[in-house]
């Protein structure tokens, strides 16, 4: 049986949402929030204006694009550009976890707009070069943050398209390469790569999608919070700032500080390096460890930020379902009581499994010290398994 590790990860925040603060992070770095100011009041809008601007900058996003803050975080954005674009041309809505069948949903049950759907299991990408994106409207996930499954590039999306790819790319943006030229509409949740504070959504629009905003006015009626045009203009202050609705400035202040982190640190390709540092430590353990394998089948999609594993071992797979979903929670639940690791447990909707986060605010050398417990937790349950059987 594996050997109890004696060397912890210092941070043992492994969420997958809402996930680790940067490096150092303490409430300290809040103390200049616009507390008890208006939003409104120059002062908010010049901390507003700073996210924008910050995240421009750091994601190296086209000056033509508009960037604004959304309310309900990145769930809010998606169904934003949902319910404002489409409507107007045939859809394709890619799935191949959880949160893809969300968008799903609301195009064919809420919309009723009759898509064209491309759904596969999890761990599994659809046939990316088959999806019409040359005369449909696209809606797809770029990362499968419940599946840890990313698309490998942009190559399937076409450069001369009439519709609109609409991209969710909450567990993408600030760690995977996202190319603004096959991108319409981008959209993510501070939460994620930049461990930011919940509840507020980013919303990237092209100016492709901008016109379709100026020149159609969807069938269904829009709630307040949906609407990004007024007598068929954009609403420019949505993206300067001026929000919808009242944001948390104390939230706003942690994007700012995790934003000027990222600034620090060496920006975008700092970012980067520092996620893939961590999935490759996990990846190649996962290479030399036979009861535990990645959920993405195809090494080329597999995901830098929510890594999904699952277990492997042939004694506990030949036990069946219930006996695998059980050793997994056991490892999750008995990693959590000895301090070591939090919310490692697979998304409830995904195969039973464990789901690591490595985005960028996560240390490299905590993932490493990580894996001996994995083995060790691991080694615990399967021993009181065989035990109770």
């Amino acid at each position: 049986m594996s050997a109890r590790p004696t060397t912890r990860p210092r941070v043992n925040h492994f969420s997958s949402g809402p996930c680790a603060k940067r490096p150092g992070w303490t409430p300290q770095a809040l103390a200049d929030a616009a507390l008890g100011r208006s939003h409104r009041s120059p002062l908010g809008k010049t901390k507003l204006g700073q996210a924008i601007d910050l995240t421009r900058e750091i994601l190296q996003v086209p000056a033509d694009y508009r960037i604004g803050i959304v309310p309900a975080s990145d769930t809010g954005a998606v169904e934003m550009a949902m319910w404002t674009l489409l409507g107007c041309r045939p859809v394709t809505v890619a799935a191949w976890e959880a949160f893809g069948k969300e968008w799903v949903t609301d195009a064919l049950k809420q919309l009723k707009i009759e898509p064209v759907i491309h759904q596969t299991p999890y761990g599994v990408l659809p046939d990316l070069a088959s999806i019409d994106t040359k005369t449909h409207d696209v809606v797809f996930t770029w990362n499968g943050t419940a599946a840890g499954v990313k698309v490998p590039d942009g190559a399937w999306i076409a450069a001369d398209r009439e519709g609109l790819t609409i991209c969710d790319a909450t567990s993408a943006a600030f760690a995977q390469d996202l190319p603004w030229d096959k991108l319409d509409v981008v959209t993510f949740s501070w939460q994620k790569v930049m461990g930011g504070e919940a509840a507020h959504g980013m919303l990237i629009l092209s100016p492709r999608a901008v016109a379709r905003l100026e020149s159609y006015t969807p069938s269904w009626p829009l709630p307040k919070v949906f609407r990004l045009t007024k007598g068929g203009k954009l609403i420019e202050g949505i993206f300067k700032g001026d929000t919808i609705n009242t944001p948390s400035m104390l939230a706003v202040e942690d994007y700012l500080d995790t934003l000027n982190w990222a600034q620090r640190i060496g920006g975008l390709p700092a970012l980067h390096a520092r996620a893939d540092a961590n999935a490759a430590a996990i990846y190649a353990w996962v290479d030399r460890t036979p009861w535990v394998a990645p959920l993405a089948v195809d090494p080329a999609t597999r995901s830098n930020t929510g890594v999904c594993l699952v277990i492997a071992d042939p004694d506990v797979l030949a036990k069946g379902d219930e006996a695998v979903a059980a050793l997994a929670k056991g490892i999750a639940a008995r990693l959590e009581k000895e301090g070591v690791a939090l919310d490692i447990a697979a998304y409830r909707d995904a195969p039973a499994g464990l789901r690591i986060w490595c985005g960028a605010t996560v240390e490299t050398a905590d993932v490493e010290a990580l894996l001996p417990w994995l083995d060790w937790a691991f080694a615990q349950e399967k021993a009181a398994l065989t035990q109770a059987a």
